[in-house]
């Protein structure tokens, strides 16, 4: 058996290895390191596949937040609610701004926010939701911006764990995630399901005004050269990974197959099993499975971790300490009893290898370890 990999980012470049070099060869060779050719084609591919007016390409994923939030125009003190359960990135850049984050709890099945705890957070201050699509699958996004019309708040969709996921509404239309806010935000970081080969990240939004802005944030603030009509940062994504995303973007959609596929056989081993509770999806989204995030119910997930550990079977535990309970982000304003799912949450997940060079003989070793050992 093959050594396996949380995610296999040599398996998976052997596929493409000889677009990919090829591809990168052309940006050395041309030097157009900065905005090059690569930059915009891999823009209007991204364009297209998620069916939205503007992507703007920038530096990471944690940018792409900030900037998002700078374009919207949030101000000093302005409250930005988020989910308590994911990573700090989206709390980081609302401190950062110098705007107050104001976090909420998560669905126990879904891990996504609260739609209940998110209605009874909202103040006269606030002024933003950013929901994040935890794992691969979208948050309640209608409900989201039933609530965020309702009073006239702005909606920023992280989206770095979830591209490539469909959002179903009520009527039956779909859009992809990040397309269905103000503003949708996302990652490449290279375990992403579209990463590349550094940093990168991208914003979403078919607002033209705020489009117009947010590509003058991106680039110090100029429209112009030299001429800064708005403040900016210094966030641009490069050439080289572009050229990597505009080669992986057409197999998105076969990569997320092939993450489900080895979620369906998880799933499936795990099925009876009364200690594990698998993941669920929700009817309004699809799963992309970034993650393949179990809840283990009979108090030993940090006893199994070891396990896998001891068995060579790499595995992650997302997330350890809630954001509440951060050092950085601790506030008077937290009751520990509005956080009983998230604070149920971090004893309990653990996240399991998933990639899309997963074999047979690999998941049946993994599933065969843990089944063992919890019994």
């Amino acid at each position: 058996m093959k050594k396996i990999q949380m995610v296999d980012l040599p398996g998976q470049y052997k596929h493409i290895k000889e677009t990919v070099d090829a591809s990168i060869q052309e940006v050395l060779n041309s030097a157009a390191y900065i905005n090059g050719p690569y930059v915009k084609e891999f823009q209007a591919d991204l364009e297209k596949y998620l069916d939205v007016k503007h992507v703007i390409p920038c530096a990471n994923g944690t940018d792409a937040l900030q900037i998002a939030m700078m374009g919207l125009g949030l101000t000093q003190g302005d409250e930005v609610i988020t989910a308590d359960f994911t990573f700090a990135a989206t709390v980081e850049v609302i401190a950062l701004l110098k705007l107050t984050p104001v976090l909420v709890d998560v669905e126990a099945d879904t891990f996504n926010m609260d739609i209940e705890a998110l209605k009874k957070a909202i103040t006269p201050k606030t002024k933003a939701i950013v929901p994040v699509h935890l794992f691969g699958q979208c948050a309640n996004m209608e409900a989201v911006m039933d609530v965020a019309k309702a009073h006239n708040l702005h909606v920023i969709e992280d989206t770095a764990q979830a591209i490539g996921a469909d959002y179903t509404f009520k009527d039956g239309t779909t859009k992809k995630a990040g397309t269905i806010g103000n503003v949708g935000t996302t990652s490449f970081f290279p375990s992403k399901n579209l990463g590349c080969y550094g940093d990168g990240g991208a914003i979403f939004t078919n607002d033209d005004d705020l489009a117009h802005t947010l590509r003058g944030v991106v680039n110090h603030g100029m429209y112009r050269r030299y001429y800064h009509d708005v403040v900016g940062v210094n966030s641009r994504l490069d050439s080289i990974q572009a050229a990597v995303l505009k080669t992986k973007l057409p197999l998105l959609d076969s990569y997320c197959d092939a993450r489900r596929k080895a979620a369906e056989f998880y799933s499936a081993a795990f099925a009876s099993n009364s200690n594990i509770s698998t993941p669920v999806i929700s009817n309004f989204s699809t799963h992309v499975f970034h993650q393949y995030t179990l809840q283990i119910t009979n108090g030993k997930r940090d006893e199994l971790h070891q396990h896998l550990l001891d068995n060579n079977i790499p595995n992650a535990i997302y997330y350890p300490v809630p954001l509440h309970a951060q050092k950085a982000y601790t506030d008077a304003r937290y009751n520990e009893d509005d956080f009983t799912v998230t604070n149920q949450l971090i004893d309990t997940v653990i996240s399991l290898p998933m990639n899309t060079e997963l074999d047979i003989e690999q998941l049946e070793f993994i599933t065969k370890t843990i089944l063992e050992f919890v019994g």
